[in-house]
């Protein structure tokens, strides 16, 4: 079964690679985000098929270089892993990036290429494709980045707060890691990385979410309500049994003795069902006076 980050990497990498200068941010965010990006080698594994697609076309668009190791055809299940060794090729990339490759050990974000909203979101997308994941609304709210890049996490955070994200970060494992909690933000970051169907999913299952809870509120009230009806039925019938037996049952009105007998055979029965088990019916309100009525004359008895 395809996982809902899975899902999710599909949408987004069916959005056609198009201006060099967005290739180049989504390649600069799946670099930054991957598992190997020093001056030897660029080492990307994933296990996401569409993802493996599209990496070569993005590669080839943004800095015009290929692998020089890719997974065999046909792809099968497990890990997919490309691989760039060539010195050429590894000057190439991170020359246009603007970096020296003498200061690589500390890699940090190059804004100067993030301008644009269009790059900034292009960026963003290839950091998800690379080293993100989101977890099935129908569970939990949760959307993380991960990095083992500690300075370009901080700057990535600081770019997402730009931009009107508030998110949070971690350690774990050695790797710095960017999450999010909210449902709001994880809607608007899947919209701006391209992902909308997903945002749409999101929603949907917030919507529902509430509506379950609201239900089961109801529920839980009306629960309530039953359990006060039955004891203060129970309490009423308890009252009038010891009515009955006194002298003062004789001298109760028709309707009230009916009424009355009427608790006693449906102790459990709320104030609406008594009033329409009368003969004839009658109003809530009508069977609430006559219950008051009969509680009085029961209260009486020594």
């Amino acid at each position: 079964m395809v996982s809902f980050a899975a899902k999710v990497k599909n949408e987004i990498c069916r959005a056609p690679v198009q201006r060099s200068c967005c290739a180049k941010a989504e390649a600069y965010g799946v670099l930054l985000f991957a598992n190997t990006f020093t001056g030897g080698e660029v080492r990307i594994i994933t296990e996401n098929r569409e993802f493996g697609v599209r990496l070569p076309r993005l590669f080839q668009r943004a800095f015009g270089v290929k692998f020089d190791a890719m997974p065999g055809e046909p792809w099968e299940k497990g890990k997919l892993v490309f691989r760039i060794t060539d010195p050429a090729k590894l000057h190439r990339i991170i020359d246009q990036l603007g970096y020296d490759p003498s200061q690589m050990l500390a890699l940090h974000v190059n804004f100067g290429m993030l301008e644009d909203d269009c790059c900034r979101a292009s960026f963003l997308r290839g950091a998800f494709l690379a080293g993100g994941s989101v977890t099935d609304p129908e569970k939990r709210y949760h959307l993380e980045l991960t990095t083992s890049h500690a300075q370009a996490s901080r700057e990535v955070s600081a770019l997402l707060q730009e931009i009107g994200f508030i998110p949070r970060t971690v350690g774990r494992g050695g790797n710095s890691v960017i999450y999010f909690k909210q449902s709001e933000h994880i809607e608007d970051l899947l919209t701006t990385i391209g992902a909308p169907a997903a945002a749409m999913d999101v929603m949907n299952a917030k919507v529902a979410k509430e509506i379950r809870n609201g239900a089961n509120r109801a529920y839980n009230c009306d629960m309530a309500n039953v359990e006060k009806a039955v004891e203060a039925g129970a309490q009423q019938a308890a009252k009038i049994e010891r009515l009955r037996r006194s002298a003062a049952w004789n001298a109760l009105p028709e309707k009230l003795r009916q009424t009355a007998l009427l608790r006693l055979a449906n102790p459990e029965a709320s104030l609406w069902e008594l009033a329409a088990m009368s003969d004839p019916p009658v109003s809530k309100s009508c069977i609430n006076h006559r219950m008051r009525k009969i509680m009085e004359k029961a209260e009486m008895i020594p």
